[in-house]
C-alpha cells in the first residue's frame, strides 16, 4: 500500500473524522512506503488506537487487533492447536487399531486443527491488512521476543508445520501508554510517533468536528476548561473521548455557555475518581477557575 503524498494521507484521515497533524500524516505515509511498523506512545486517551482504526477504514483494509495484557502468551497471540478436536481424532484412532500412529500424528498437526490468533492471522491473510498491537507496554518483557520475530521478517516458526512467511506486509501499529520502557530491539524496528494531549485550538477543532449543535462559545470554553484540568495534579486526566462525551452531554442538556454550577454537576463525565472530583470542586468553589 502506497499513498500519493503526505497531503493525501491528511485528506484521507480527515475523511474518517480523524484530524491529523503534519507529523502524524508524515509517519503514516512513510510507514506505508518503508513497510515499517509504527510505535505510537503517549498518555491514555490521546487517539493512538483511533489512528490505527482510521487508517484501516480509509484504505478499506481489515483491522486485526491484538490486545496485550500481562500474561499474554504465544497461544493467545500467535496460534494454538485445537486440543478437543485432536482428542476426538485420537479416540477415533483407538477404534481402528490398524491405523499407524505416525500417520495419525501428521493428521492431527495439520491445518485442520490449527487455531489462528491475531499475529498468525495477520501474516496469513491474502490481502494486506492493518495489524494493531494495542498497549504493548502491558506485555511482560519476555513476550516481546515473540513480536521481534514477526516484526523483523514477518514470519513465524511453527514446529509442526515449518516457517510461515507473510503473504503480504501488513501495516502495523503498536500503541503504548508508557507504563514501562520497551526494549531497544523493538523500538529499533519501528518508526516512532508520540501523541500528547492536544492544545486548546486543536481540541476545539476536534470537538467542533465531532459534536453537532455546538456553538462556538461553548466549544471554546470546553477546550480551555479541559486544558486547565489536565494541568492539575489529578489521578487521571480527561482524555479526548471524555471531553467529547462532555460536549455531547452539554448539548443534550441545552447548555449554551459554561458556568460553575453546570460544571460541578457534570464533572463525573470528565473525571473518574472521587478524589479528582473533590479536588476540582474545591477549586471551583474557591473561584480560582474562571470560564473565560
Amino acid at each position: 500500500m502506497r499513498f500519493d503524498s503526505i497531503s493525501k494521507v491528511e485528506e484521507l484521515l480527515k475523511s474518517q473524522g480523524y484530524l491529523p497533524s503534519k507529523e502524524i500524516a508524515t509517519v503514516v505515509y512513510l510507514a506505508a512506503i518503508l513497510e515499517k511498523p509504527v510505535l505510537i506512545e503517549g498518555p491514555a486517551g490521546t487517539g493512538k488506537t483511533e489512528l490505527a482504526k482510521s487508517v484501516a477504514h480509509m484504505v478499506t483494509m481489515e483491522l486485526i487487533r491484538l490486545q496485550c495484557y500481562e500474561g499474554l502468551d504465544e497461544a493467545k497471540a500467535l496460534y494454538e492447536w485445537n486440543y478437543r478436536k485432536q482428542l476426538l481424532r485420537i479416540q477415533a484412532k483407538d477404534a481402528d487399531a490398524k491405523e499407524q500412529w505416525n500417520v495419525l500424528s501428521e493428521d492431527i498437526f495439520s491445518e485442520e486443527y490449527l487455531l489462528e490468533r491475531p499475529l498468525l492471522r495477520a501474516l496469513r491473510t491474502p490481502s494486506q491488512c492493518v495489524l494493531l498491537i494495542d498497549e504493548v507496554d502491558r506485555l511482560e518483557v519476555e513476550a516481546e521476543a515473540l513480536l521481534l520475530e514477526v516484526l523483523s521478517d514477518f514470519q513465524v516458526s511453527i514446529p509442526e508445520l515449518g516457517t510461515v512467511t507473510s503473504k503480504q506486509i501488513p501495516l502495523v501499529f503498536l500503541t503504548s501508554n508508557g507504563t514501562r520502557d520497551l526494549s531497544e530491539a523493538l523500538k529499533r524496528r519501528c518508526l516512532y510517533l508520540f501523541l500528547d494531549y492536544p492544545d486548546v485550538d486543536r481540541e476545539r477543532e476536534i470537538i467542533e468536528s465531532k459534536v453537532s449543535g455546538l456553538n462556538d462559545v461553548l466549544a471554546d470554553q470546553i477546550a480551555k476548561y479541559v486544558s486547565k484540568l489536565r494541568d492539575m495534579d489529578l489521578k487521571k486526566r480527561p482524555s479526548i473521548s471524555e471531553s467529547l462525551d462532555w460536549a455531547m452531554s452539554l448539548v443534550e442538556m441545552g447548555v449554551g455557555t459554561l458556568d460553575r454550577d453546570t460544571t460541578m454537576a457534570t464533572l463525573n463525565i470528565l473525571l473518574k475518581y472521587r478524589s479528582d472530583i473533590d479536588s476540582v470542586k474545591s477549586v471551583l468553589e474557591s473561584g480560582r477557575m474562571v470560564f473565560d
